[in-house]
């Protein structure tokens, strides 16, 4: 009987392995052997829980928050380590990934969904019209559909959608080159290949890949709600936003950029079959969705649906930002604590 079910364990982890693209990464290790004591198969193997269903006419009350979750703040790193490293390969089409094998963060879980078509990019902005920045509001989704070949591709599979999310600098950019080097003419070696119209031909930029070092804070879009069939506040993620430095040519730090929005419910999917390390006990590992669902990261608020539609940062500075921030916590959370008396 033992041995029964130690060939199914085997088995069962064979079969994970060779799903781990889909369901997370998981250490695949020779057949017959079991890197630890058991086998590791709640989170990559676990559903989603759905959301309680909400009535309109139950929402007593409901406030829309804006949030930052500093990647640098200790208590963050769950979601920003381990990091990873992805450049350029020999050919234009591929690329080295160095990841790691059991877990990954957060930003290395975002883009490979995205790469691979399982989650919706969604631009910060109006592609056709850059200075128009309400990205947030899932307006603009960025699909193959629409700017690839097909609407069956992918980043990955679809070379004109690979070229328009290069283009867009979503997932990296190219590397600014103040002296290009031309092409050499295989017909006239010894000079400069040229084209139709007579122009000099320059190696393409290199694209430099955005890694999770890169990552600066997550945005995230919520909305906080009262809901009078279960007589409980409640809180809903709608979006999240990867941010990076905004650098000029020169490499000088000039502010923060939003890379794109995805649509939360949507990431959940994917979220949830994916490790996030535990500080002090490897057997209580849980999911990114679950670390979302728990609220275990921390965050300042940037902007509550207000008359003026303005953030903090527009009649705030500094500390007093700050303050303003937990003055909002403070109103939320003493909204809820009013409607009862004892």
């Amino acid at each position: 009987m033992k041995k029964i079910v130690f060939s199914l364990l085997m088995m069962a982890i064979v079969m994970v392995g060779y799903s781990q693209d889909i369901r997370g990464p998981i250490s695949n290790p020779a057949p017959g052997v079991l890197d630890g004591v058991y086998v590791k198969e709640h989170i990559p193997t676990k559903k989603v829980v759905p959301y309680e269903f909400v009535r309109e006419a139950d929402v007593a009350w409901s406030k829309r928050v804006w949030r930052a979750i500093d990647m640098r703040e200790k208590f963050n790193h769950p979601l920003y380590y381990p990091l990873d490293d992805i450049r350029e390969g020999e050919g234009n089409d591929e690329w080295i990934w160095k990841k790691n094998t059991t877990r990954w963060s957060l930003w290395t879980v975002i883009r490979y969904h995205i790469i691979s078509g399982d989650l919706t990019l969604y631009s910060p902005f109006d592609p056709d019209w850059n200075a128009w920045k309400d990205g947030d509001l899932f307006k603009y989704p960025y699909t193959p559909d629409k700017y690839g070949s097909s609407a069956s591709g992918n980043f990955i599979t679809d070379s004109l959608f690979r070229v328009a999310v290069k283009g867009m600098e979503y997932l990296g950019y190219e590397e600014f080159n103040a002296s290009p080097e031309a092409v050499e003419s295989i017909e006239y070696p010894g000079e400069d290949s040229i084209d139709a119209d007579g122009n000099t031909i320059y190696y393409p930029n290199e694209f430099v890949w955005y890694t999770g070092e890169d990552i600066v804070q997550y945005r995230i879009k919520e909305d906080w709600f009262f809901d009078n069939e279960r007589s409980v506040l409640d809180v809903r993620i709608i979006g999240i936003c990867p941010v990076v430095y905004a650098k000029d040519q020169a490499g000088n730090i000039t502010g923060l950029k939003e890379l794109f929005w995805l649509y939360f419910p949507e990431c959940r999917y994917v979220f949830q079959n994916f490790f996030v390390q535990s500080r002090h006990n490897d057997s209580q590992r849980m999911s990114f969705d679950d670390l979302f669902w728990k609220r275990m990261f921390q965050s300042y608020i940037t902007k509550e649906s207000n008359l003026y539609d303005r953030e903090l940062q527009n009649y705030r500075a500094g500390v007093d930002a700050l303050l303003e921030s937990e003055k909002i916590k403070e109103k939320i959370f003493t909204f809820e604590h009013d409607l009862w008396s004892f």
